[in-house]
């Protein structure tokens, strides 16, 4: 199961679900978007981490992620929480980025569960705290 984070876009892995993807995913310093050892990255915060991106920002990373999690339908992706710690979105602002997100192999945190706004069936892995 690949292990999406938030990050931010100077890939420093310091804090939160990003040092997680540091210690025990393969998640690169210094790469702060996309596949990496067995973590994928998605930025929501600039790379001075001082600020936040913007959510139309944010969708272009997701979208990103969306394109690489359908083109690799062999790989289990198990999203975090992006956006909703350090960043400071709630997860009715984030959640909803994800609705275009394949099913079969695309897995949410618990807290999401009712806020994907879709007819989908998504499933769910559980919750991370960090």
């Amino acid at each position: 199961m690949i292990f999406v984070f938030g990050s931010n876009e100077g890939g420093y892995h310091g804090l939160g679900a990003a040092l997680t993807a540091k210690k025990y995913y393969g998640a690169i310093q210094g790469q702060g978007t996309g596949f990496q050892g067995n973590s994928y990255a998605i930025p929501t915060k600039q790379t001075n981490f001082q600020y936040s991106l913007t959510i139309p920002e944010i969708t272009t990373y997701v979208d990103q992620f969306i394109n690489y999690a359908t083109a690799n339908p062999d790989k289990g992706f198990q999203v975090t929480r992006i956006g909703c710690g350090l960043a400071g979105f709630t997860d009715a602002q984030i959640a909803p980025l994800f609705n275009e997100a394949p099913v079969a192999n695309v897995f949410f945190d618990t807290a999401w569960r009712g806020i994907l706004t879709t007819n989908k069936e998504f499933e769910y892995w559980g919750s991370f705290s960090g």
